[in-house]
């Protein structure tokens, strides 16, 4: 068995939901303020399917924003892994799973969307560790099955009952 002291553990779940933290508010941000900013951003989904556009482009971004803050704080983080992994499935779905497996392939693949949706499953299996909110809190109990649990529900039940509402991509003429 490895060997680890809980120090060496707490700042490695640390730098870990500081990484994917960072990642989903820069990701939430850019599409509010961004490129073609949140208008722009809603015309892109609507592109996709996601009908009202304007109205995905928020959610999706305030879902990325607000599960960004959770994290790095460590405050309820399989529901923060959750909200993860629901954007991410739903990129998946609506637009990187036809583009193949690398990202570099035209329209983008989905190996980013993969890595991000899995980090989304591991974190909410570890828990946030002792540096955390929910430690400070006593949400110990959030981590393991429970929180793999948590983030599933929330992650893949929001997803398909996201697409099963809103999502109404063109059809292909044969």
């Amino acid at each position: 068995m490895l060997n680890v002291n809980d120090q060496a553990v707490d700042l490695a779940l640390l730098a870990f939901r500081l990484l994917l933290g960072g990642v989903f508010m820069a990701h939430g941000v850019n599409h509010i303020i961004g490129g073609g900013k949140i208008s722009g951003t809603g015309k892109w989904f609507e592109s996709l399917g996601m009908k009202p556009g304007w109205f995905h482009a928020w959610t999706a971004s305030i879902t990325e924003i607000v599960a960004a803050v959770l994290l790095v704080v460590g405050l309820a983080v399989p529901l923060a892994c959750g909200m993860i992994i629901g954007v991410m499935l739903v990129a998946w779905i609506t637009n990187h799973r036809k583009n193949g497996f690398f990202t570099f392939r035209p329209g983008e693949g989905w190996e980013y969307v993969m890595v991000l949706t899995v980090c989304g499953f591991i974190l909410a299996i570890l828990g946030a560790g002792q540096w955390s909110l929910d430690n400070a809190l006593g949400f110990t109990k959030l981590n393991g099955w429970i929180g793999l649990v948590v983030a599933a529900v929330v992650g893949i039940g929001g997803t398909f009952g996201l697409l099963g509402v809103f999502w109404r991509p063109e059809k292909k003429s044969a």
